[in-house]
């Protein structure tokens, strides 16, 4: 089985910082980590491998240095790597990174399954994975929480639905999306790091993916931030003393005021 795995080097939370003239992440000088959601889906796309033998590959976008969560990837199980890098693919909607990622993929060709994380920590949007599947007009579900087995060309999954949990016969070759509920991903193996020290990292730019370069990164982004801005903060405090049923009166006064909430307060 062919399985290719969707992996993106994040900033690490507390790190995050916007431009506000652009709208972008700034990530150059800030501390990345492999996303955490990309971890399930390594260990997903591992097991199958397990189960059913055959290859993963794990392909991402952004800077050179990006290449130290495929490293990671390797380390996990991972059996080749792939990194789309150039300053056209910067700035990336959604829209634009599905189509980096699935011209990429459509490079590498023969896969079976596509696994990608539920989400990113950057962008919480859930949008890649799926957008992905529809420019490679692929059969995809999002949200799943658990494998079965694959029967006639057919991955049976869990997804969970929101109003319910179904059991899904997915055809191959298909695309999934997994949450964190798919098992808990194992740790980095230092004799799978020494085993994978000389293995390739394959740099594709813009140019090599064999489409227009303009659909790509900003340029090629249809959504656009029209202001980015820090949120207000408040460092004004009171202290209040009183009974217990002066303080409470007092309060639900003060949420009034603040219009927190309205009306008689029982």
């Amino acid at each position: 089985m062919e399985i290719i795995v969707c992996i993106k080097q994040v900033p690490e939370t507390r790190d995050v910082a916007v431009d506000e003239q652009t709208g972008v992440l700034l990530r150059e000088g800030v501390d990345s980590i492999l996303n955490p959601f990309d971890l399930y889906a390594l260990e997903a796309g591992i097991r199958l491998k397990e189960q059913y033998g055959g290859r993963v590959t794990v392909i991402s976008m952004g800077p050179p240095q990006a290449e130290a969560v495929i490293r990671e990837a390797y380390m996990m199980g991972a059996d080749r790597g792939f990194l789309l890098t150039d300053r056209a693919f910067a700035g990336a909607d959604t829209l634009a990174t599905a189509l980096a990622l699935a011209a990429g993929i459509e490079k590498i060709g023969g896969f079976d399954v596509i696994i990608c994380g539920l989400q990113t920590t950057d962008g919480d949007t859930a949008q890649v994975g799926p957008g992905i599947a529809e420019i490679l007009g692929l059969p995809h579900e999002a949200n799943v929480i658990s494998l079965g087995t694959v029967v006639d060309r057919k991955l049976n999954v869990v997804r969970d639905g929101g109003a319910s949990i179904d059991t899904v016969a997915i055809e191959l070759p298909c695309l999934i999306t997994v949450s964190k509920s798919i098992g808990e991903p194992r740790l980095l193996s230092y004799r799978r790091k020494l085993a994978m020290a000389d293995a390739a990292v394959t740099h594709w730019s813009a140019g090599d993916l064999g489409k227009d370069v303009r659909m790509f990164g900003l340029k090629g982004s249809p959504t656009q931030v029209e202001r980015i801005f820090p949120p207000e903060t408040l460092t004004s405090q009171e202290i209040w003393e009183g009974s217990a049923a002066e303080l409470s009166t007092r309060l639900a006064e003060k949420l009034r005021e603040l219009k927190f909430v309205g009306g008689d307060m029982a």
